[in-house]
């Protein structure tokens, strides 16, 4: 009984411990963002005004504001989910709805996830030499909006394909055995069941290229353009570039350093309000689904 009542306590403490390194990792983690977000909210509000938002950049971006660039960011998202949320999407339907198990359903997935491992510079790139200049597109949002478009692709197919296996086997029998046809049953049932949780790939994919920089270096970003794009052919600024650039400038270092912080601030909260955005927009749908 002793025996019994010792190794009983031995599991318990070694329960405890595990739970409370987890605990303190997670804490941990949470605690960094806080200290990060709250040293760019400190360091950054007091460059924050109507005048900084809604202004020109003037004097070598050292002065005026950063509409332009706010503009040049929204526009590249949109352009990049245009894009990739509808081919990710398909892509992930025909893989996990319509290829059955093999080795051509293994190599697309190995492929797909090495895809997701290509450094962003690479995709730049080849955002370059494809679209900028092989198919005439010059530096403009189209070729720097396809290019982030490949770069988040993996992450959308993935996130699908997840959202959709997660979809009980039950509803495709039942509807299969009520006579509706596999694409109907995919598009009418087992669609709208993930697409709460296939937000999620949006939601991941519009904050990777909210901040990506080395796409958009080659096929897309102006360093100075105080003027909005007019069409999906012209150049832009955007807020990740012109981060980089104020920060390594090296002229008016302290008027240039404020406006660096500003700007990543802004940055921050426009990736913020994407995603509450693409939460409520799950939220949504998760109560349809639940209703229906």
């Amino acid at each position: 009984m002793n025996v019994e009542n010792r190794l009983a306590n031995k599991k318990r403490r070694s329960q405890k411990i595990a739970f409370g390194i987890f605990s303190f990792t997670s804490y941990s983690v949470v605690a960094l963002l806080f200290v990060i977000l709250a040293f760019i909210v400190v360091k950054g509000i007091g460059a924050i005004s109507w005048e900084f938002i809604s202004e020109m950049p003037k004097n070598g971006m050292t002065e005026g504001g950063i509409f332009p660039a706010i503009v040049g960011t929204l526009c590249l998202v949109l352009a990049s989910m245009i894009f990739a949320f509808p081919i990710g999407v398909l892509a992930a339907i025909y893989l996990n709805e319509y290829v059955k198990a093999g080795w051509p359903k293994k190599i697309i997935k190995q492929m797909t996830n090495n895809l997701a491992g290509v450094p962003s510079i690479v995709f730049g790139l080849f955002g370059m030499s494809l679209f900028v200049n092989k198919l005439g597109f010059g530096d403009s949002i189209l070729a720097g909006g396809l290019t982030l478009g490949l770069l988040v692709l993996p992450v959308i197919i993935r996130t699908t394909e997840e959202a959709l296996k997660s979809v009980d086997d039950t509803f495709r029998q039942a509807s299969l055995a009520l006579g509706a046809s596999k694409w109907e049953t995919t598009s009418k049932i087992v669609f709208p069941i993930a697409f709460p949780n296939i937000i999620t790939g949006l939601i991941l994919s519009i904050g990777r290229v909210s901040g990506e920089t080395a796409p958009i270096l080659f096929t897309v970003a102006a360093y100075f353009l105080p003027k909005l794009p007019t069409s999906i052919f012209d150049q832009a600024m955007a807020l990740p570039y012109h981060l980089y650039v104020i920060s390594t400038s090296g002229t008016n270092i302290e008027a240039s350093r404020s406006m660096a912080y500003g700007t990543a601030l802004i940055l921050i909260i426009i990736v913020l309000i994407s995603n509450l955005l693409a939460n409520g927009l799950r939220k949504y749908y998760g109560k349809k689904v639940k209703m229906n």
